[in-house]
């Protein structure tokens, strides 16, 4: 594409999050959580998983651990078999039983707000930590970047870099602030519905003429 001013692409962005708003006005987490707890738990299960799988997996594993105080004295076998379906499950109750006895060493048993206290917690990175601190508490302290995030921010010309740390940086002069967690949600859903891996729906997408589809093949384009 040719390559655009900071300040073209500025309001291309502005463009591409308003008509993603209205196409996806509900837009939201779609990880099923109560507190946030649950959805500390559930994201960290979320890892190179579907959020439709681990819906399906939590109602049980919330129903058996309803405090940090649980998961943290829970045997690891246990844990194990209830969360296995979701992959990588060894590594992943190792994760929560290490984030779960900090929250009551260090927390009281709550979950932090601060990024800072959040990735201090066994098995807690930045995604994580942004997924948290933007739908429990509100909190606008980055973007979530997950594979949608990624993808969808090259096709669309946002940034070309590859790393979710670096793409994060490169989003968040281009969203406003109190758009950050909001903007995650549109483009995932918007992945998720309208612009696949592999075949994305160009001809219907509602951003289209907002996209130089870099990466999109010929036959997808049309």
């Amino acid at each position: 594409m040719p390559r655009e001013s900071n300040q073209v692409r500025l309001g291309r962005a502005k463009k591409i999050i308003d008509e993603l708003q209205n196409t996806y006005p509900d837009a939201h987490c779609e990880l099923n959580h109560a507190n946030p707890l649950e959805l500390l738990i559930a994201t960290i299960l979320s890892a190179q998983c579907t959020d439709k799988r681990v819906n399906l997996v939590t109602p049980q594993l919330f129903e058996q651990y309803p405090s940090a105080d649980s998961y943290a004295e829970a045997p690891a076998a246990d844990l194990e078999r209830t969360i296995k379906t979701t992959g990588f499950f060894r590594n992943k109750a190792k994760n929560i039983k290490s984030a779960c006895q900090a929250l009551v060493e260090k927390h009281g048993g709550q979950v932090p707000q601060s990024m800072e206290e959040l990735r201090e917690l066994g098995g807690v990175g930045r995604k994580t930590a942004n997924v948290v601190l933007g739908n429990a508490f509100n909190l606008n302290y980055g973007i979530v970047v997950d594979t949608h995030v990624a993808r969808l921010s090259k096709r669309l010309g946002l940034t070309a870099e590859e790393a979710p740390e670096k793409i994060e940086q490169a989003l968040i002069p281009l969203v406003p602030r109190g758009k950050w967690t909001l903007f995650s949600h549109l483009v995932i859903w918007h992945g998720r519905r309208r612009c696949s891996a592999r075949k994305p729906d160009c001809a219907h997408c509602e951003i289209k003429g907002l996209c130089p589809r870099i990466g999109v093949s010929t036959t997808a384009r049309s």
